[in-house]
């Protein structure tokens, strides 16, 4: 991503969230499915290093923290306007010295961000994958930013093809306007080949994945490791 591209984004993120970021976590639980299955699936032990990618409201982190203790964790988000919120839920749950947030991009992810030089055990992509422009390339440099065994969480919106046509044609029209945009080519290639733990909500709606980064890089092989497309399924 060109400093260019990166800084309309970061601004794009703040005009969406500004204002949105105040009812975000009271809104999002009605249509942001599977968040809570994939922080009770991460089995994180004391002093695990974690990293959510696209932490928003620190939701999420405050989650895990109380459900994990003694795990670090780190929040990157693209939005200035969603860390404040980030910091200030951090404050009132008394966790602002467990948790290190950063206003940086995706596609540039490292533990050096965060001016630490040891790899993460685990990331998670919670609903960012579908907002992240190079996905691909945040998939990559996860994988890179963690210890050789370490482990890539993903939950985001599946292909809606359950949901009959109609709704789900409304909904990708509603999403748009957030500009989210579901990920097929990676649900298609998770469900062909995927090692991981990998569990489609009704209606195809989400999906929630937990593999090592070496399975999810093995199964993504063409679409991230080498940038290519696969093909997509045809539809009848």
């Amino acid at each position: 991503m060109t400093a260019a591209a990166a800084g309309n984004h970061a601004a794009l993120m703040d005009r969406i969230y500004r204002r949105q970021r105040y009812i975000y976590d009271f809104t999002r639980k009605y249509y942001l499915f599977g968040r809570d299955r994939l922080i009770r699936q991460l089995a994180l032990k004391p002093g695990a290093r974690v990293i959510e990618v696209g932490c928003g409201t620190a939701r999420n982190l405050v989650k895990i923290a109380r459900r994990y203790p003694g795990v670090k964790l780190y929040g990157l988000d693209a939005s200035s306007e969603m860390l404040s919120t980030a910091a200030r839920s951090l404050a009132q749950a008394g966790l602002s010295g467990q948790v290190k947030l950063i206003q940086a991009y995706a596609e540039a992810l490292s533990p050096a961000l965060f001016g630490e030089t040891a790899p993460f055990d685990a990331v998670i992509f919670s609903y960012s994958l579908s907002m992240i422009p190079d996905w691909k390339q945040a998939l990559r440099l996860a994988s890179a930013s963690l210890v050789p065994e370490g482990t890539v969480h993903i939950v985001d919106f599946g292909d809606l093809k359950g949901l009959g046509r109609p709704v789900e044609w409304a909904l990708r029209i509603w999403l748009g306007l957030f500009h989210v945009a579901p990920r097929e080519e990676l649900l298609t290639t998770l469900e062909v080949a995927s090692k991981g733990e990998l569990v489609l909500l009704s209606g195809r709606y989400a999906f929630v994945l937990s593999g090592t980064a070496e399975q999810v890089l093995k199964n993504l092989e063409g679409p991230v490791a080498e940038g290519s497309q696969p093909p997509r399924k045809s539809e009848s």
